[in-house]
This record gives C-alpha cells, structure tokens and sequence, in this order.
C-alpha cells in the first residue's frame, strides 16, 4: 500500500519491508529499497527541454538545470526571492533575504550588499534587486519602504521613498522591476496591489490586485503582466486597469495554480509561469500559450522542494 504524506512534503512511503524496485507516481520515476523509503529521483521536463534557473528555499538550493536535467553550476541558499543572470556569465543573488551577491562565472564573490537595520534596529529585508544598464544596482528594500540605486563602491546614488501605509520588513515589497522609461513597477504584497513609481517617488499607475501580489512585468504592448500570489492566477492588465488576458487553475486540465511568483512573456509570445507551494503532484513551472494550452512543465521534487519561487529559462535571459 502506498501512504501519502503531508501535501508539503516531496517523498512518498511505502509499507516496509517491500522489495526494492521502480515506480511510476503520477508521471515521476520513484525509487524505494527494501525498507520501504521512497524519493523521488528524476527531474521531468514535459515538452521541448530547455535550460534553467531554479532557487528553492525548502531544500536551500539554487541552481542551472540543464535540458538534459543535469545540475552544473549550483548555490546553498536559506532564503531567496529574486535572482538575475548577468549577461558576462556573473549572477546576482541573494542566499537569505538581508544581503545581495554577485559572483562571477568562476563561482569567486565580487560584489555584495548588506541591507542592515533601521534605525530602532530591525532588520531590513531584501524582496527584489536588479542590475542596471549602467552598472548601478536598483535595491527594493522592506521595513524602510524604499528602493535605493547602488554604485559599485556600496554608496547610494539616489533614494526612491515608497508609500506603505504600514512598513513591514517581510512584506513591503516582492518583486520590483524598472521598465524602459525609467519608471519602477512594485508589488506590493502586503497591500495587494502594483504601483508605478516615477524616480521621485510618485504614484503614476497601480492596480489593485486584490491578493498578496508577488510580480509585475511591463510588456512591449503596454499592458502590465502580474503574479497575483495568493490569487491563484496570472492577469494581463491594460494601462486602463483593464483584464486583456487571464489564467487560473480552471483553465488547465490537471494543473493547479497556487502561489504565483515569477511570471513571464516568453519571445514565443507563450507566458511562463512559476507555480510554488502547490504540492508535489504539481508542476513547479509551466510554459502557457495565449490560448491557455500548457506545451512545457518542469517537476523536480529530489532536488528541489515546494518552496521554488524564482525561476527563469535561460535562453530568454541570454545566457548560453
């Protein structure tokens, strides 16, 4: 008889004393030994493979995945949230959420940042970073409710205020993205909803999302791409805060959406989608078309766990 565990954890058991042998779990390829301990041991790319960053925080593991499934290039991590590809073969990254580091492509540190506390001695925490074009790295930071543009020698060029009601360090922000005009789009998680901020710190669009929104990325259309988090959902939203596209668990046979983190438009025109806390009998990532047919998923649950939230295809990233 097979027992399934709690829905958080990635391993299955089986009564003891079974013989060692191979099986098929709802598409994975699960190993057990003579004494009944199980895990899961293959990677599974469903649809054309590719390769790809992956951080999970259950199992503290950042990693490229390689089409083939191999690991080549990985980083123990605690926490994490956001992640970048620099386009030298240098990666910016955080390995807990008070601190920022670059390494360069021979895995040597060059660069870090260290949030510290505010002024009564709280920890300020890191959600969201960036490398600019210019060199300057934007941070989002929570508790301080602010985004700060970093030179190289650790000095603040320029401090953009955020409006948070109520600052919090864990929940101000999730993921901050600059667009092509030199504006900012912000989640914000604890007040559900994404704002567009000028370099003063002024409001020039939002939308009010109505869950713990995780990510927002500006199209080449105009429209506003958004992670609703605890929405359960992905939403294509115009400048006019209208819904141009929109896709939930309803939509895809078999898939269950539950905290969506990263989202993406892929060159394609298909969105990726990053789906953690779902379970183990989930996909961790997904590749949607417009017309909501799911043509590629990724589902790891040996090396990775149920707490993956930054995830990216390399290839849309430039990096070979």
């Amino acid at each position: 008889m097979l027992a399934r565990k709690s829905r958080l954890s990635p391993v299955w058991s089986v009564r003891r004393g079974s013989a060692a042998g191979l099986l098929i779990l709802g598409g994975l390829l699960v190993a057990f030994n003579g004494w009944g301990d199980a895990a899961f041991v293959a990677a599974q790319q469903v649809g054309a493979p590719r390769r790809l960053f992956a951080a999970d925080y259950q199992r503290k593991l950042a990693a490229v995945v390689e089409a083939d499934n191999r690991v080549t290039w990985q980083k123990p991590i605690r926490d994490i949230h956001d992640a970048q590809a620099l386009p030298d073969g240098s990666w910016l990254l955080q390995t807990n959420f008070f601190e920022v580091v670059e390494w360069d492509a021979a895995g040597n540190e060059v660069w870090r940042y260290d949030a510290g506390q505010t002024e009564s001695g709280a920890r300020v925490e890191i959600h969201a970073f960036r490398r600019l074009e210019n060199g300057q790295t934007m941070i989002a930071e929570s508790g301080t409710a602010r985004i700060l543009i970093v030179n190289r020698d650790g000095s603040v060029a320029k401090t953009i205020p955020l409006q948070v009601e109520r600052p919090d360090p864990h929940r101000d922000t999730r993921l901050v993205r600059p667009t092509a005009v030199g504006t900012f789009l912000v989640a914000h998680e604890s007040q559900k909803k994404v704002c567009e901020y000028d370099g003063d710190g002024r409001i020039v669009w939002q939308y009010d999302v109505g869950s713990q929104v995780y990510s927002a990325v500006r199209l080449d259309n105009g429209n506003t791409l958004i992670g609703t988090g605890d929405g359960h959902r992905v939403i294509e939203v115009t400048p006019a805060g209208e819904i141009a596209w929109e896709l939930k668990s309803t939509d895809l046979a078999g898939v269950e959406l539950a905290w969506i983190t990263m989202v993406d438009r892929l060159p394609n025109g298909n969105t990726w989608v990053v789906n953690c806390h779902a379970g183990p009998d989930q996909p961790q990532l997904l590749e949607v078309t417009p017309d909501k047919q799911v043509v590629w998923s990724f589902r790891d649950f040996e090396r990775f766990g149920n707490s993956l939230p930054v995830a990216f295809p390399l290839e849309s990233a430039g990096v070979r």
